[in-house]
């Protein structure tokens, strides 16, 4: 049995068209190779697939067979190279990301309104978790990117490192007396504490730079979102570890105001992450040169 796409390709349009002629100017071929390609066919199957009339040709009841099944594979070829063509102008598809909730809404949110300006047809899937998370998100194919706090160390991801952050201690009006002082970490912790509960990349660092120094960091209060670490620091209930980009609007209006230490604390970096030995699809990699 032949296995050759390019012979049925000409046994469809022959038959489509009623004409060898018509058939070698549709694929660009000379009309004997038409008429070869199809006596190769023929002989596969051992059976005439066309007869001759004064029009051209027609197909035998065989042909007419096969011709139903021929004609349902080139429209789905078709369609199928419709569609590759559309997902690689960003005319449809789906882009899935995956991300903690603050940095969709503090970071990532003006790049995905601008995406979904510039490629409106693009359906847009977002995943929420923690960083953990994400990494198992995109390594089971729920996600076709990752936007995390670094460093991330594993063999099968690449990450492409996007902004610097800044984490900082803040508080409300409750704590004034606190405002144009150098704290050190031994005096901000006799103040209760606000920090995220969840196990997160920034939890984490500001929990080893106190060890760092001999001190335990034990919050009075966990919460599990930004918002609301801003909402209670900003109500007086204590100090809150955020990103100063995150508060930026209540450090400006003075609804919070930034605690001074003594010791530097480190930069946090964001990085967009992806599988290292597998192709983005053209909405991922056209998202990622927009955030870059």
């Amino acid at each position: 049995m032949i296995n050759n796409y390019e012979l049925y390709k000409v046994f469809y349009w022959a038959a489509k068209t009623g004409s060898l002629t018509k058939a070698a100017n549709a694929l660009y071929l000379t009309q004997p190779s038409v008429s070869h390609a199809i006596k190769q066919l023929e002989n596969s199957f051992g059976i005439t697939l066309f007869y001759r009339n004064s029009k051209g040709v027609a197909l035998t009841q065989e042909g007419t067979i096969l011709y139903s099944y021929i004609e349902q594979s080139q429209i789905l070829i078709t369609l199928a190279e419709e569609k590759m063509a559309a997902l690689k102008n960003l005319e449809s598809g789906e882009l899935r990301i995956g991300g903690s909730d603050s940095l969709f809404k503090h970071y990532l949110l003006p790049y995905l309104e601008n995406f979904h300006y510039m490629y409106p047809e693009i359906r847009l899937h977002l995943n929420h978790g923690t960083t953990p998370e994400v990494i198992s998100f995109l390594k089971e194919g729920k996600i076709d990117l990752g936007v995390v706090r670094m460093p991330i160390v594993d063999p099968q991801l690449e990450v492409r490192e996007s902004i610097q952050l800044k984490d900082c201690f803040v508080a409300g009006e409750r704590y004034a007396e606190l405002k144009n002082k150098v704290l050190t970490l031994d005096q901000l912790l006799q103040h209760p504490v606000i920090l995220f509960s969840r196990n997160s990349r920034v939890r984490m660092a500001i929990t080893e730079l106190f060890q760092s120094y001999g001190y335990i960091l034990k919050p009075e209060i966990e919460v599990g979102s930004v918002d609301l670490l801003i909402e209670f620091a900003r109500r007086g209930l204590g100090i809150s570890y955020v990103t100063r980009e995150f508060v930026s609007k209540e450090l400006e209006d003075g609804s919070l105001f930034e605690i001074q230490l003594d010791v530097q604390l480190p930069p946090s970096h964001v990085g967009i992450m992806t599988m290292r030995n597998l192709p983005l699809s053209s909405t991922a990699s056209r998202f990622i040169e927009l955030v870059h």
